[in-house]
């Protein structure tokens, strides 16, 4: 694409006979949506002509006029008194004509050896490694909260669910700490994803590179990127980067899923484990009794819209041929939307970790129902000697027994519980409790008070 602008404001003007129709203005035009690049486009044209100029492509005073005017276009657009137009299509042409009209010829050799091919990949680029910066932040906070919410906890006993029946007693900190793990590996994945996002396509221009003596090492040291993008066409067709953020995204969207679920139950006077402060939630127009967990509600439902720019950049992909079509218009809506989603979720649920009320009377009566100490008592017999399948039917046969007179397995004598198998002692009430079950399990990764507090310690030390 030529660097030139013709007076009809379109970068290719000269090459057709008559003008684009509005309509297909208006269908082809991203500049709506896309302005949103601006700064990154600012910051990439700038590092372009500074190169330009130490290789002799353009002189010292068109550097120098092309760095005065796009001070002056950044502060006009973040004043909001920069014109954005429809006639010149996106975010590139607009900052361009504006440049021109400021400096003039200058403005015009700003776009030699590039193509907005490889700007827009560029700027793009740019762009998503300020994003997952953000989120990491963003992840790192909510980690925090959940971790100083597990602390607090470390000791408050709940059951933990399998199937959603009652499985065993577990810590509620503990049950934190399970979130925590798992925006950890978010934070990691999107780490990893920074390290392919980070790799320069300037300099590919349109497809093939250029003939200008171009120093692309020296562009990709001056944005901050780790290497150049090693093949032309690749570098300019290539939106894998936006993809695999996208499904790192899905998979944060993912956890924060699961987590709204858990709230929205637990929240229920049917289970009444938590309360949510009021900031977070609404009322109804009709009942008044009613305080709905909307926030994580609505967390839920937009993981969808997530799970749903994945499959639409997936699927945006899957049949192009190389090099660049104008279907790659169609990444940036909904990466934007993602990026947006994504943080503001995490900004709130950071936030709302910290206005979560335990109930830890209602988590431990809840912990009594369901017989959640029966692997306890099987452990028990298997420690006195008992096979496992034989401790585990004799269990089963006393948890049956329960059933049938409306009791828990601790409300049966010593007698009664070596009516199941003779191996049973007196110490076996101390294996019946709650707080006797978490304790035992009292290694990495268990749910004892004292390995959820080195937990909590071990991520503490990582975060820094």
């Amino acid at each position: 694409m030529t660097a030139q602008l013709s007076k009809k404001s379109e970068a290719w003007s000269a090459r057709f006979s008559e003008p684009v129709s509005d309509l297909v203005k208006r269908y082809t035009a991203s500049v709506f949506f896309d302005k949103r690049l601006a700064e990154a486009d600012i910051q990439g044209s700038l590092a372009h002509a500074e190169m330009l100029a130490h290789q002799g492509i353009i002189s010292a005073q068109d550097h120098a006029d092309i760095q005065r005017g796009m001070a002056q276009i950044k502060a006009e657009i973040a004043d909001g008194k920069f014109e954005w137009l429809l006639d010149l299509e996106d975010v590139h042409l607009n900052i361009e004509k504006r440049l021109t009209e400021l400096v003039g010829d200058a403005g015009k050799r700003l776009h030699t050896g590039r193509s907005r091919n490889d700007q827009v990949a560029t700027d793009i680029r740019l762009y998503m490694r300020g994003a997952i910066d953000d989120i990491g932040g963003l992840l790192r906070e909510l980690r925090v909260a959940l971790l100083d919410l597990a602390e607090q906890h470390a000791a408050t006993i709940l059951p933990g669910f399998t199937h959603m029946q009652v499985a065993q007693p577990i810590t509620f900190g503990h049950h934190m700490l399970a979130y925590v793990e798992m925006f950890g590996r978010d934070a990691e994945r999107m780490a990893d994803c920074r390290k392919r996002v980070n790799r320069l396509p300037l300099g590919s221009a349109a497809l093939a590179g250029t003939t200008f003596p171009i120093d692309r090492a020296r562009v990709a040291k001056t944005l901050g990127f780790d290497d150049v993008c090693r093949n032309s066409l690749d570098a300019v067709s290539d939106r894998d980067f936006a993809i695999e953020f996208c499904a790192a995204a899905a998979l944060v969207m993912t956890h924060i899923s699961r987590m709204s679920e858990e709230l929205v139950i637990w929240m229920s006077p049917r289970v009444g484990f938590i309360d949510i402060a009021d900031r977070f939630c609404t009322g109804s127009s009709i009942m008044p009794q009613k305080k709905n967990p909307d926030v994580p509600e609505l967390a839920r439902g937009k993981t969808g819209r997530v799970n749903g720019h994945l499959i639409g950049l997936l699927t945006l992909m899957k049949g192009q041929p190389l090099a660049y079509n104008k279907d790659n218009q169609e990444d940036k809506e909904p990466l934007f939307d993602t990026v947006d989603t994504v943080v503001d979720t995490l900004r709130i649920f950071a936030d709302m970790a910290r206005g979560i009320t335990v109930k830890p009377d209602a988590m431990r009566a809840a912990a009594l129902q369901g017989y959640a100490t029966a692997t306890d008592l099987a452990d028990y017999l298997v420690k006195k000697g008992l096979p496992f399948r034989d401790a585990h039917e004799a269990v089963a046969h006393a948890v049956r027994a329960c059933e049938g007179r409306g009791c828990d397995l601790t409300d049966l004598s010593l007698d009664e519980l070596r009516a199941f198998s003779t191996l049973i002692e007196a110490d076996v009430f101390n294996v019946l409790t709650l707080e006797g079950s978490v304790a035992a399990r009292n290694h990495i990764g268990g749910t004892a008070p004292e390995q959820v507090r080195a937990a909590i310690a071990h991520v503490r030390a990582q975060l820094g």
